[in-house]
């Protein structure tokens, strides 16, 4: 897989903006979410202005929350969103095809599978040669990158694009087309991507009928573990409820884990994160006697006293 390009400095050697949005999209990628979350958080502080900024801003945040389960307010995002597909000019129009791509997912995941269609589509015709790393849930996308040659794209790529394929194909050729998947991110920096791959390949391999082989309990714990680090929710639960049906049981604190609200997994994550109270507070647009109700409850639920024990409790 290529080195991503040095993300761009300020005098002084500080990230820009641009530099920024770049670190947090090579973090997503690499699948290390918590630290993404964590550089989104700094953005929000002082968000940017430029049109294309602004839309990719956006469509990471989109990423992080769906990720992690929070549609709520992910929602909210639906709003600013709409008012960056009409922005006029060249940086407006391929501000508007990031702006799509992030409604199509947000449609996606609420269900409205027509409107996420509409949105994709749109996205592609704003920008048919999109890097499919940058916009890469269009599966016809995908597959028009697998007919041009499987060589020609980063293995990211490549393994995404096999993924789609692998979730509209028949039970056996889509267990092939994960097996290639995970070939081709084998060694690499893909984290989370991999998880995804693991848990849609234990899935098919629990569907054929070896739902009790050491293999596919060694795939789901391993992607319980990891998104249970990353805080992400959805696939930790997808992959928990995997490992129930073949009889695993929970391990440690993963019952407890499970418990957890919505609300009270934001603020330990923000917790986690080395950020205040006070800072939690606002980034939730919450009271800080709210932030400090959660983190009790939660202290509670995981058993243990203090705020240093909070990181390795979320790991499970």
């Amino acid at each position: 897989m290529a080195l991503a390009p040095t993300p761009p400095t300020a005098a002084g050697g500080a990230l820009t903006t641009a530099g920024r949005l770049q670190q947090v999209g090579v973090l997503l990628r690499t699948g290390r979410v918590r630290d993404a979350a964590g550089v989104l958080a700094v953005l929000a502080a002082a968000p940017p202005t430029a049109t294309g900024e602004r839309a990719t801003l956006l469509a990471v945040r989109v990423e992080v929350l769906l990720g992690r389960g929070d549609l709520t307010t992910a929602a909210t995002l639906v709003g600013p969103l709409l008012d960056l597909v009409t922005v006029p000019g060249p940086s407006g129009q391929a501000a508007a095809a990031v702006a799509h791509h992030a409604l199509g997912d947000l449609a996606a995941a609420a269900g409205d599978l027509d409107s996420s269609v509409e949105h994709l589509t749109r996205a592609g015709a704003l920008a048919p040669d999109a890097d499919p790393e940058q916009l890469p849930w269009r599966a016809s996308q995908a597959r028009a990158h697998l007919r041009v040659g499987r060589a020609a794209g980063s293995a990211y790529a490549v393994a995404q694009g096999l993924r789609a394929l692998a979730t509209v194909s028949t039970t056996g050729e889509g267990r092939l087309l994960l097996e290639e998947a995970r070939e081709t991110l084998a060694g690499g920096p893909a984290a989370r991507l991999s998880a995804q791959v693991d848990t849609d390949l234990a899935g098919l391999l629990v569907l054929s009928g070896e739902g009790s082989s050491p293999r596919v309990v060694r795939l789901l714990r391993a992607a319980e573990t990891y998104a249970a680090d990353q805080g992400l929710w959805p696939l930790r639960q997808r992959a928990r409820r995997l490992l129930d049906l073949v009889g695993v049981s929970a391990e440690g604190r993963s019952e407890a884990l499970a418990a957890l609200t919505l609300a009270e997994r934001r603020v330990a994550e923000l917790a986690v994160q080395g950020l205040s109270n006070r800072e939690i507070a606002t980034a939730l647009v919450v009271t800080v006697k709210a932030v400090e109700w959660h983190l009790s409850r939660v202290y509670r639920k995981v058993q243990i006293t203090s705020r240093r024990e909070l990181a390795g409790a979320l790991m499970g």
